[in-house]
């Protein structure tokens, strides 16, 4: 399925959509390019989730841990290539916890991201306008 947004309020928006949707355990994989979207996504996500902290995208840190509804983990790979480092990181132990677990940059894993995970692309159309493909819907 596509959505399309005209606005970074129409991607937290639909965020906060899938957000208030998710169920324990689940993994979204999210791609595209510098500065299509994910992080703002991810705002809206956090928000549907009931998370009450800014949510900003853990470049530096990696992983940054919410509590909302359920738990929060937000994953962001963009600084990591090669996927012994990712290994490394012990990304698979948050697969197996009962939160939510969004993975920006998630191709960067390769064979490492489970299958079930759910995939998120998002392609910049113009400067506001945004096509996310969602694989579940």
């Amino acid at each position: 399925m596509v959505k399309e947004t005209n606005s970074a309020r129409e991607t937290i928006k639909l965020g906060k959509n899938l957000g208030s949707n998710l169920k324990p355990g689940e993994i979204l994989a999210l791609s595209g390019q510098l500065g299509a979207g994910k992080t703002t996504l991810i705002q809206g996500i956090a928000e549907g989730l009931g998370v009450k902290d800014y949510v900003t995208s853990p470049t530096f840190i990696l992983i940054n841990e919410y509590q909302g509804r359920l738990p929060f983990y937000h994953i962001d790979l963009y600084r990591l290539e090669d996927p012994e480092q990712i290994e490394e990181l012990g990304i698979s132990e948050y697969f197996e916890k009962d939160g939510i677990v969004v993975i920006e940059w998630a191709e960067r894993m390769g064979e490492q991201l489970p299958e079930s995970a759910k995939q998120i692309k998002i392609e910049v159309v113009d400067e506001n306008k945004r096509k996310i493909w969602l694989s579940w819907e």
